[in-house]
Order: structure tokens, then sequence, then C-alpha cells
């Protein structure tokens, strides 16, 4: 007779979530402190946590949140020759660049990097940088980034640019903007202006603590006595100790504490998971 445990098809991690799931939740507050037990027990990955956070934190972001400010936006200056700003296309490696008119607040369209195949093709001669051209969406700062995710759908749309109040430029997003923050580079659910915020403790005794957390307060909380003298914030004292920023699901340890990654982009650390351990365990 067959052993009905090995002829059941083991659940799958959503059926088992689902089922995990069963309590139905009172508020959100509630949905996502359920999401994070699921987390520590194994239901959820680090990837998949994050997601679905994201998910439900996209519909409160504004575009002035997650914008590529002023000051850090890659431009071409109409005035520039081609042979002049390509090397800098492919030094920066966008998709999609503003073209301004001699200052960052005329913009006068996008151009497209593919569309510089022309200048090869036709020689410089024949090319027009303005006759390449797509014309420029301009959104406001306070639009939200679930009603701006469906028009860049609707539209195909992949680059808007972001003005302010005044009608000037601010900055721009673009689509992989947005995305992003359904794929891990959002800020903590638990969104507080208090600094003591920051730091929130689990059913488990478990620390969920923002990147941005100062050492000394993460200090004040655990009563621990790591060093301040390099660097301010957890998220800098984890990334020292990677040697890289880390990506969601890394973890290290030292000191007697185990340091997970449940929230991290390209550039920074958003959010970590300290757990107390022995010195024996520690990498």
């Amino acid at each position: 007779m067959d052993d009905p445990s090995q002829t059941q098809p083991k659940a799958s991690w959503l059926e088992r979530l689902t089922h995990f799931l069963l309590r139905e939740p009172e508020d959100r507050g509630e949905l996502v402190e359920i999401l994070h037990s699921a987390f520590e027990r194994h239901l959820l990955d680090a990837d998949a946590l994050a997601m679905i956070e994201g998910v439900l934190n996209v519909g409160d972001m504004q575009v002035r949140d997650v914008m590529v400010p002023r000051s850090q936006m890659d431009v071409i200056d109409i005035s520039t020759p081609p042979h002049d700003f390509i090397p800098f296309v492919m030094k920066t490696a966008h998709s999609r660049f503003p073209v301004i008119d001699g200052n960052k607040d005329d913009v006068v369209g996008i151009l497209l990097a593919k569309d510089l195949l022309r200048y090869y093709a036709e020689g410089e001669d024949n090319f027009n940088v303005r006759e390449m051209l797509r014309p420029a969406v301009y959104i406001p700062e306070s639009k939200r980034l679930n009603v701006l995710l469906k028009d860049f759908r609707n539209n195909r749309n992949h680059m808007a640019i972001v003005v302010d109040e005044y009608g000037g430029v601010a900055g721009l997003i673009t689509i992989e903007d947005v995305m992003e923050q359904i794929v891990g580079d959002i800020e903590d659910e638990y969104d507080y202006d208090e600094t003591e915020d920051n730091i929130i403790v689990d059913r488990r005794g478990h620390w969920r603590v923002k990147g941005v957390t100062e050492i000394e307060d993460l200090n004040e909380a655990l009563g621990t006595n790591f060093s301040d003298e390099e660097f301010d914030t957890v998220a800098g004292l984890v990334t020292s100790r990677f040697g890289h920023v880390p990506k969601r699901g890394e973890r290290t340890a030292f000191d007697g504490y185990t340091f997970q990654i449940v929230r991290a982009d390209s550039r920074r650390v958003h959010s970590v998971l300290v757990e107390k351990v022995q010195e024996e365990e520690e990498v």
C-alpha cells in the first residue's frame, strides 16, 4: 500500500501562505504584521515579502518620493553635436534622455538611445536630432505611483518629466523607477516620523530596523555598543560588513547579532531584520 505522505503533492508556498492567512486581518497594519510573521516562519522568502509590501505601498506613494531629482538628471543639450554627446550616452547607459534647450526647465523632447543608430547608418550630415525626439510627458510631483503606472502602461510611455507647482522641472521618473517600488525599492511600511519608531520588535523578539536608523539609537534599543565612528546609520554599518551593497535575503553576523536584509536596492539598504545569536554562529 502506498504511503499517502509520498503520493500527496507537497503544498506550494502560496497554498501554505493562504492557509496561514485564513485568520482575516482587521486592518492593513495587521495584514502587514501577518505577512512578516509568515516571512519569519519561512512561508515567504524575502523577495516575495518585499514585492507584496511593494504592491500594498505603491498606491500611497507619490512621484516626488521616488523621482530622479533635477540635480541628478542626465540630459543632452540640443545644441551639442552627436559626436560630442554619444560618449556621454554610452557612459551613462540610459535608454532615454531628456533633451533640453539651454537649461533643464526647457525640455524639448526625449531622445531614445536606440535612435542614435541612425547617426551611424545615415552619417552625421543627414542626422537631425530634433527629428528623432519623442514628445515629453509632464506630470505633477503629487501624482500617485499606482496612477502613473497605469498611465505608463496605457500610453506605452516609459519616461515622464516631473514639474513642481510653479511649472519648473523638478526631476524625472521612468517606468523602471515605479516597478522597482514593487520589487523591493520601498521605504519601510512603518513610516513614522519619530526616530524611535525606526526600530520595531516583532512577536519573536527580533528587531525590524530601518536602514536610516542612527547607530546610537540602535545601541540604545538593543543595549549594544556598535561603533558609530565610521558610519552614522545602520545601513552604513551593515553595508561595510558585507563589503558591497547587499541584496534582499543576504545575511551577516557580527558582535553577537545576525543582520538579514529585508529590503534593499542597488544603492542602499532600506531595512534589516536583527536577531540575537551566539558568538560561535557569527560569519
